[in-house]
């Protein structure tokens, strides 16, 4: 690592729909690890008359609405999943925000030198380029098999929504190709847990 030992290291962590790399980034959480979930913070830019708000109602129109005003978060994917150009559209108004909010964060965290790394969970990190912001890439992989099962047990959604969704990614192949490290999430939490561990003694390691 050439960054100083002061600052934190930047982990991105990455994978597809059903990969589990939330679960991953829970695991690092024991290290001390600084999670920032980059859905949520999405989700609140989102949140009913923000900025972001707005731009997307302006583009998708009142039908992506509840009755209370708030973006129907479901209608919504419905809308942006049926095809790359809707949902580019969408990441158009969404990432921009996002990595600013992202920045920010890091810019604060980095202040407590206590904390040894920040990880950024996304699951289209390379896809926003979110990628360029880390010191070190990590993907979680699974096999199709394994990735359709968790993510129709996780959302209730059909073979061909999921397959919808995850069609509207970066191939996960690619992705690993990327990676600094790969983590095999096939297995159970503990055999993840170990690969989790090996990989933390590696990147902190690096960093002296």
């Amino acid at each position: 690592m050439s960054r100083k030992a002061a600052q934190p290291i930047i982990i991105g962590v990455t994978g597809s729909f059903g990969t589990g790399k939330s679960t991953v980034a829970a695991m690092f959480r024991k290290f001390g690890v600084r999670v920032l979930d980059a859905d949520k913070i999405a989700h609140g830019l989102m949140r009913k008359n923000t900025k972001t708000y707005k731009k997307i109602v302006k583009e998708f129109g009142g039908g992506i609405l509840k009755g209370s005003g708030a973006i129907d978060r479901s209608k919504l994917a419905d809308i942006v999943f049926c095809g790359r150009k809707m949902l580019g559209r969408l990441c158009g108004i969404i990432h921009p925000a996002v990595i600013s909010e992202l920045k920010k964060s890091i810019k604060h965290i980095s202040k407590n030198p206590r904390v040894p790394a920040v990880m950024i969970d996304a699951p289209l990190l390379i896809e926003a380029g979110v990628h360029k912001m880390a010191d070190v890439l990590l993907v979680a992989v699974v096999s199709a098999k394994v990735r359709m099962e968790r993510a129709r047990k996780k959302t209730g959604k059909s073979d061909a929504e999921i397959k919808r969704r995850i069609g509207n990614q970066m191939p996960l192949k690619k992705k690993a190709k990327m990676a600094d490290y790969i983590i095999d999430n096939e297995g159970n939490k503990d055999n993840t847990r170990k690969i989790v561990k090996k990989i933390w003694k590696e990147i902190k390691g690096g960093r002296k």
